[in-house]
């Protein structure tokens, strides 16, 4: 029963969603990007490479740690790279983490934070249109639903 309340819930769903959109529209050898709920589950726009540079589930639990106590982005420096983490939350969801993995051989500078932030800020624009929508569509079959039972006839 958990596992669908999971796959269920607003966070998943909006997740999923989310992921569809963003990773449609992401270079082929552009950076690693994941979306993590907070139940676990992952959508990555390479699962492949994503998880050949996974950066290590303690690495990942810390710097959402951080996230949580407000300090975001999250940076921290890995094998190959560094892995960048903020939330990923709507006015209504709390949906978890994105996860950037930039692999590279120079040291992490401003302007690439820069461009992260910017990358996580579209991202969230994109959760908050999509779940504004489904909001809309839900009031408007409610709407639909309540003027329908109004207008039946009672026998």
């Amino acid at each position: 029963m958990d596992m669908y309340d999971a796959m269920f819930s607003a966070g998943y769903i909006l997740c999923e969603r989310v992921a569809r959109q963003v990773f449609d529209v992401l270079a082929e050898n552009g950076p690693l990007l994941a979306i993590m709920d907070r139940s676990g589950n992952c959508w990555a726009g390479d699962p492949e490479a994503f998880d050949r540079h996974h950066p290590g589930d303690t690495v990942l639990e810390s710097l959402w740690a951080k996230v949580d106590d407000g300090f975001e982005p999250a940076v921290a420096p890995i094998d190959n790279g560094t892995v960048v983490t903020a939330q990923l939350a709507t006015e209504h969801t709390n949906c978890g983490y994105l996860v950037l993995v930039l692999l590279h051989d120079t040291p992490w500078t401003e302007g690439q934070m820069n461009l992260a932030e910017a990358l996580f800020g579209q991202i969230g624009l994109v959760a908050r249109l999509i779940e504004t929508a489904t909001l809309l569509s839900d009031n408007q079959v409610k709407c639909y639903s309540a003027y329908g039972t109004e207008e039946a006839p009672v026998n």
